[in-house]
Parts: structure tokens; C-alpha cells; sequence
């Protein structure tokens, strides 16, 4: 059994089949001798590694009781050392023939890296001062039949971590802080919100229609009510029929799905922040969002100046407010408060080289936009509020009162990518149904990402919505720039991936 573990110890010359075979076999015995580890249901531990190491002076000569995987193994004749890994930390174990007597010393030689195991003994230290736990009985409390990747040393290839992320998470430490960071950040924004009486509340996933935002949906069917439904793209309607019906804040943090293509900042299903306040503006929801960064930075990673990529930032609030059609002037001299026509614009786009992939969007509104795509977007680096977008691409939110071809609406931007979005949400119910209208028009017309007639939602603005202020923004980006991940990928335990056969 000796040379077994020996030979595992260079997983990638030996045949993976081979090695689990061995595996198998050692199961096998195992259970011949009535010591089948997964009869195994509970095992009282009485503290993890991290509790231990980081209070050595409190545990020093006490015995506990440590649990959890075999990471490194080094048999020495009659005494041996083990490495376990845990929730929070590893932890090293001497183990000996005298103490466990030559029945039980015998069947530990024979387990293998990534076996699960319980350790009883007392604490101590090594001479060369590593903190150990001495052992006086082992348990073998789970079998591993597969080995472990790259003989521990880490799982390197970023498709088969994001497939297999429950040896992604074993293998690599970094990866499990990542998402410990993520669930932390979470828990801060819910206190921020809560802080300010917003209350969080859960909607549907399944819908008979899709709308809140322009994306392709997901398309399901119900087959007790044999109706096609729809996986929600967004969560806006149904937290705004909450402010008609009576709640003066209200939150949600959720799925939302789109079927859209994939690339690092897009997965298909994603988790969102939208939060709504009656009697605000979107003023208000710029203000809101500085505070739900710079104090998430600030109480997470103890600053609001973090490093994206290479980029520093600073989420300090005092974030750079610049209208949508001004920043546009600002970065190639283009003013749109000079051009009133969609002809104009179009003519504009074309003069530069831009391309207008649709023509049922060739207006004002939508070459605003595309300049802003072109020119603006990437440049933006420092956290910025982008503010008054054209109402041909804003169908949720009011008017400006000044300016009526453009709305309160308003996108962040760090780091040259979008953050949040968020409105002065339109309340009037003629003027939403003429641009529910015009969605209508626009998906008949064969746009796919065009939204649909919700007569529900128009029935509740007849009842009345107060003005409110709406913001969403995406979790997993924030969570992205604060643990300086590239991709969207690197954030979410379960990307979505293309099956292998």
C-alpha cells in the first residue's frame, strides 16, 4: 500500500483509470472488514484548523478533534505526518505507531490524498514551529475514488475550473476566498439597504410575459397550464406594482436570466440588485449607489481605492456626473443638442464610419447611443454617472422636463464598464403604453430583445405610482471589481458551459 501512495504522488504518468482502480480496491477491503466509510453519518468535531493556528496559546497541549481532507502525506517507518485541509485552513498531524497502536497505524498508511478524515490528539508544535495536532486516534470518514488533480500543486486550466469547481475550490485556496469575499459583499449591501428601511422582497422568476429591460428571454412551458413562460430578464415590474401597492421601499437580489450570447462580463444567468424608492428621483439613486461602493470597499477591503486590472480607482463618493449627449462633445467634439433629426443622425453615423446594424433603429436617439459606445464608454475609467439618455432607449423612465426627447435616466461607469443603471421610473400610464406600444412594433419588426405589451403593469400605473427612483445593479460585476476578477466567470460558482459530449 506504501508504494500505492508513492506512485500517486506523480498522478499525471500514471493512467487515471489505474489509479482509481486502486482506489476501488482499498474500498473494497474495506467494507470486507466492515470499515465501509461512508456508514460514516456524523462526526463531532470541536474546531477547525483556522480556530486553532490563529489561537495557539488557548490550545496549546489541549486535546481537539480536527476534521477534514488529506492534502500531503509522508510516511516515516513507525511515525508519519499528515497534512488535512478544512473550511478555513490547513493543519499538519503527527501520527504514530505507539499512539494508535499497529492495527490502526497500518490501515492510516493505506489512505490516500483526498481521503476525509478525523483526528483526535493534542496540540503542539513542531521543531521547526509548525503548529500540529498530535494525533492519538485517526478516522477515515470518507473514501476519495478519484484523485486529485496535478498532484495538488493546482488545477491551471480555466475550463475545466470553472466545470469542475468542487476540485477548483480544493485545489486552489485563492478561489474559495473569492467567493467567501463575494457572500460577505452581499450581506453589506443588505445592510446598507436596510439601514435606509428598504425591505427586501421576493418576486417570480416564471412570467407570463417579459419585460423591465431589452434582452432576449429564456422561453419555458407550463404544461399544467400549457402556456409558454418566461424566465425573468429583469425584476423591475413586479417591485414597481409593490410601490403602487403601497410599499414606500422595496429590494430584491436575484436571478435574472437572458439568452443572449456569453463572454467575460456575460454569463446568461446573472444575480441583480434592483431597489425602488417612492417620492425619489434618480438623483437619489446616484446617491445611493456611491454609497452602496465606496462603503462596501470601504468596510470589505478596508479603502475605497482598489486596483482593477492594473487600473487604480477610486470609489470615494464625489463620483464625476456628466450628461450622456455632453460627454459625447467632450470626446470627439460631436454636439447632439445641434443635430434634431433622426436624418441628421444618421448621416452623422455614417459620415464616421458607424454602422447602424438595425434599421428599424436608425433614429436620434440610437446614434446618440452608438456614439457613446464608440467614443465614451472606454475612456471611463474613474466612477462616472452618465446621466439623461434618449428616450428610444429608455422605455421605463420619465421625461426630461426640459427636454423631452431625452429621460432621468442615468448608467455607471468604472473601469470602462457598465455598473448600474437606474431611473426616475415613468408613471404615467398613457405615456407607457405608447412605448410599450413601440417595443410591440419594434419585436414584430423582428428585433428579438425588444420587450413585450404588459396591460397588467399598465393597470396598476391607472391605480397610481408615486415618482419614484429605481436603480439595478449587477452583483456579480461588483463583486468582479472588488476582488479584481476579469472575468464573470471567476465569480460565479456555476458558470453556465457548453456540456462536453
Amino acid at each position: 500500500m506504501q508504494e500505492n501512495n508513492n506512485q500517486e504522488n506523480n498522478v499525471e504518468e500514471l493512467d487515471i483509470n489505474h489509479l482509481m482502480q486502486i482506489r476501488r480496491d482499498k474500498l473494497a477491503e474495506l467494507q470486507e472488514q466492515g470499515k465501509d466509510p461512508y456508514e460514516v453519518t456524523k462526526f463531532n468535531r470541536t474546531n477547525t484548523a483556522g480556530e486553532i493556528k490563529s489561537n495557539y496559546e488557548e490550545f496549546e497541549q489541549k486535546d481537539v478533534t480536527v476534521a477534514g481532507r488529506i492534502i500531503a502525506k509522508r510516511i516515516m517507518g513507525k511515525a508519519s505526518f499528515c497534512t488535512i485541509q478544512d473550511c478555513d485552513e490547513k493543519i499538519q498531524s503527527y501520527v504514530s505507531i505507539n499512539d494508535l497502536g499497529e492495527e490502526s497505524y497500518k490501515e492510516f498508511k493505506t489512505w490516500d490524498i483526498g481521503d476525509i478524515i478525523g483526528i483526535t490528539g493534542f496540540v503542539f508544535k513542531t521543531r521547526t514551529e509548525e503548529i500540529s495536532v498530535h494525533a492519538k486516534e485517526v478516522k477515515l470518514l470518507s473514501k476519495s475514488l478519484r484523485p486529485l488533480p496535478e498532484k495538488f500543486h493546482g488545477l491551471k486550466d480555466p475550463d475545466l475550473r470553472y466545470r469542475q469547481r468542487y476540485t477548483d475550490l480544493i485545489v486552489n485556496p485563492e478561489v474559495k476566498e473569492k467567493f467567501i469575499l463575494r457572500s460577505k459583499i452581499i450581506s453589506k449591501v443588505r445592510q446598507i439597504l436596510e439601514e435606509k428601511k428598504y425591505i427586501e422582497v421576493e418576486t417570480p422568476v416564471l412570467n407570463t410575459i417579459s419585460g423591465g429591460a431589452t434582452a432576449r428571454p429564456f422561453i419555458t412551458h407550463h404544461n399544467s397550464l400549457n402556456i409558454d413562460m418566461f424566465l425573468r430578464i429583469a425584476l423591475e415590474l413586479n417591485l414597481k406594482r409593490l410601490i403602487v401597492g403601497g410599499f414606500d421601499k422595496v429590494y430584491e437580489i436575484g436571478r435574472v436570466f437572458r439568452n443572449e450570447g456569453m463572454d467575460i462580463r456575460h454569463n446568461p444567468e446573472f444575480t441583480e440588485l434592483e431597489l425602488y424608492a417612492a417620492y425619489e428621483d434618480f438623483h437619489d439613486m446616484m446617491d445611493i449607489t456611491e454609497e452602496i461602493f465606496s462603503r462596501t470597499a470601504q468596510e470589505i477591503l478596508g479603502t475605497t481605492k482598489i486596483t482593477y486590472q492594473g487600473q487604480e480607482i477610486d470609489l470615494k463618493p464625489g463620483w464625476k456626473r456628466i450628461t450622456m449627449i455632453d460627454s459625447i462633445k467632450e470626446a470627439c467634439g460631436v454636439d447632439f443638442n445641434e443635430i434634431n433629426s433622426d436624418e441628421e443622425a444618421v448621416k452623422l453615423a455614417k459620415e464616421r464610419g458607424l454602422e447602424i446594424p438595425d434599421k428599424t433603429k436608425e433614429t436620434r436617439g440610437d446614434v446618440i447611443s452608438l456614439f457613446f459606445d464608440e467614443y465614451v464608454e472606454n475612456t471611463l475609467i474613474q466612477p462616472t454617472f452618465i446621466y439623461e439618455y434618449p428616450v428610444e432607449i429608455s422605455p421605463l423612465a420619465k421625461k426630461c422636463p426640459n427636454n423631452k426627447k431625452m429621460t432621468e435616466r442615468f448608467e455607471v461607469f468604472i473601469g470602462g464598464r457598465e455598473y448600474g443603471n437606474a431611473f426616475s421610473e415613468l408613471n404615467d400610464p398613457i405615456d407607457q403604453y405608447e412605448r410599450f406600444k413601440k417595443q410591440v412594433e419594434a419585436k414584430e419588426a423582428g428585433d428579438e430583445e425588444a420587450g413585450m405589451m404588459d396591460e397588467d403593469f399598465i393597470q396598476a400605473l391607472e391605480i397610481g405610482m408615486p415618482p419614484t427612483g429605481g436603480l439595478g445593479i449587477g452583483i456579480d460585476r461588483l463583486v468582479m471589481l472588488l476582488t479584481d476578477s476579469i472575468s464573470i466567470r471567476d465569480v460565479l460558482l456555476f458558470p453556465t458551459m457548453r456540456p462536453l459530449s
